[in-house]
C-alpha cells in the first residue's frame, strides 16, 4: 500500500524550496520532488547576471536566516544590497547552499504523474515509487513554458533554439547568430555570443530598447523619494504596488489581472547591460520576423520594417522569446485532473492561498502571476507565498481530515 503524506510539493527551484524550509518544522509529513535549481543550471547561459538587486534575490525561510547576505557571509565574500548585480553562478551556489541546510531531506526525482485518487492525489515519480498526498504544490517555474515564434516551432534545433536551450554560448563562436527579442533574456544572450566570438544581430519588434534606469542615490530629498520611490522590483509606485501588494492585485478583476501580468515590467534590458550592447551590437527595431526559408545549415528569414521587406541569411537562430504559463504543457497532470482545473489567460486560476478550483491542489511561482501578478514571477515573491501557503497548509491540513472540512 502507498504511503500517505499530508503535503507534497513538486519543484525545487526558489519557490518549491521556500516553501519545503517553511513547512520543514511544522509537524507536517511533506516531501519535495525535483532537481535543486534545475532551471538556473541547465536552461541560462554562463556569464550572465540577476536584473534583481541583491536585497530583492533571496530566497524564503521561517527566520529570514538563510539569506544571499547570510550565505555571501558563510563563503567570506563581499554581499552588497543595491547597485551590483548578482552573478547567475553565485546565486545557483546560493541556492544550492540554502537546500542543503534548510531542505536537506529532498528527493531529487522527476514527478511522472499527478491524479486524483477520492479525496487525495496518487504521485507516482520517475522512479517507480507512488505515494497518496492530501496536498499537493505545483512550483515547477517556467520550464515547462517556453515561448517559440509559430514560424520557427518545426525547424531543427540545429537552426533555431529558445534561448533557455544554452549554457555555454562559446558554441557560436565565428558563425552568424541572429537573436529575437528585445528583453533581458535577448539583450544579454546576445552580448555573451558576441563576448564569445559570434557575430551577432539583434532583431526586435518594438520601436526601440527599453532599458531601466541607473541604480538610484543613496542620498535623495524626500521630495524626490516620494516622486519615485524605490521597489524591490525596480522603482516608482506602480512598481512598488507590484512587488508589495499582490492581495490587493488578487482583488482585481480577473481580466485586468491577467492584462497585467502580460504586460507590466515588460521586456526591458538592464542598465549595466546596455554598454555592452548598444554602439557594439547591430539592433534592429521595428522589424518583424514574417518569413522563414531553412538550408541545410543556414536560415534565410525576411524581416518587415517601415521601408519594406529585409533579408538576412544567418546560421543560428535565439529565439529569446520569454515563457507564458500554460496549464496543458504540465503533462505530469493527469487529464481528468488537468480538466477540472479553472484557468485564467491559459494559466491555473488560484484563490488567496493558491488554491486551483480542484480542492487541495495548489500552484505558486511564475504560473500563478495572472492571480497575484508580476511578483510572482521574480524570487521576491517567493517570501509571501510561502509564507502565505505555510500559513494555510499549517491550518488546515491534519491526518485524517477531509478535503472538503479542510477547504471549507
Amino acid at each position: 500500500m502507498a504511503r500517505t503524506i499530508d503535503v507534497a510539493i513538486v519543484g525545487a527551484g526558489p519557490y518549491g524550496l521556500s516553501l519545503a524550509a517553511h513547512l520543514r518544522d511544522t509537524g507536517l509529513t511533506v516531501r519535495i520532488f525535483g532537481r535543486p535549481m534545475a532551471l538556473w543550471r541547465s536552461a541560462m547561459p554562463a556569464g550572465m547576471q540577476l536584473k534583481s538587486q541583491p536585497y530583492a534575490s533571496n530566497l524564503s525561510d521561517p527566520a529570514g536566516a538563510a539569506t544571499l547576505k547570510a550565505y555571501c557571509a558563510h563563503r567570506g565574500e563581499e554581499y552588497v544590497p543595491y547597485g551590483k548585480p548578482v552573478r547567475l553562478a553565485d546565486f545557483t551556489a546560493y541556492g544550492g547552499w540554502f537546500q542543503r541546510t534548510q531542505v536537506p531531506d529532498l528527493t531529487e526525482t522527476l514527478v511522472r504523474r499527478i491524479a486524483s485518487v477520492g479525496e487525495q492525489f496518487e504521485v507516482t515519480l520517475d522512479d517507480g515509487e507512488t505515494l497518496l498526498a492530501r496536498r499537493v504544490v505545483v512550483a515547477v517555474g517556467v520550464e515547462h513554458f517556453d515561448r517559440m515564434p509559430p514560424l520557427l516551432a518545426e525547424l531543427p534545433g540545429t537552426l533555431v533554439t529558445h534561448s533557455s536551450a544554452h549554457t555555454d554560448l562559446s558554441r557560436f563562436a565565428g558563425t552568424d547568430l541572429t537573436v529575437l527579442g528585445g528583453g533581458q533574456s535577448a539583450l544579454e544572450t546576445a552580448a555573451l555570443a558576441a563576448e564569445a566570438g559570434a557575430r551577432v544581430r539583434v532583431v526586435v519588434r518594438a520601436p526601440k530598447i527599453a532599458w531601466n534606469g541607473d541604480p538610484l542615490r543613496a542620498r535623495r530629498s524626500l521630495r524626490v523619494r516620494l516622486r519615485e520611490p524605490e521597489a524591490p522590483l525596480g522603482s516608482g509606485w506602480t512598481t512598488l504596488l507590484y512587488s508589495t501588494q499582490p492581495d490587493l492585485l488578487h482583488r482585481l478583476p480577473a481580466r485586468r489581472r491577467a492584462r497585467i501580468a502580460r504586460t507590466a515590467l515588460g521586456p526591458a534590458g538592464a542598465y549595466w547591460l546596455r554598454p555592452r550592447v548598444e554602439g557594439r551590437l547591430p539592433v534592429l527595431t521595428d522589424h518583424e520576423l514574417i518569413a522563414v526559408e531553412p538550408g541545410a545549415d543556414s536560415l534565410r528569414l525576411t524581416l518587415r520594417d517601415g521601408a519594406g521587406p529585409v533579408r538576412i541569411t544567418t546560421d543560428h537562430v535565439i529565439a529569446a522569446t520569454g515563457y507564458r504559463p500554460d496549464l496543458s504543457r504540465l503533462t505530469f497532470l493527469d487529464e481528468q485532473l488537468a480538466g477540472g482545473i479553472a484557468t485564467l489567460d491559459g494559466a491555473p486560476a488560484v484563490d488567496r492561498v493558491f488554491q486551483s478550483s480542484v480542492p487541495g491542489l495548489y500552484f505558486t511561482g511564475p504560473v500563478v502571476a495572472s492571480s497575484f501578478g508580476p511578483v510572482m514571477r521574480f524570487v521576491h515573491g517567493c517570501d509571501f507565498a510561502a509564507h502565505r501557503l505555510a500559513q494555510h497548509l499549517t491550518g488546515t491540513v491534519t491526518t485524517g481530515r477531509s478535503l472538503a472540512r479542510a477547504a471549507g
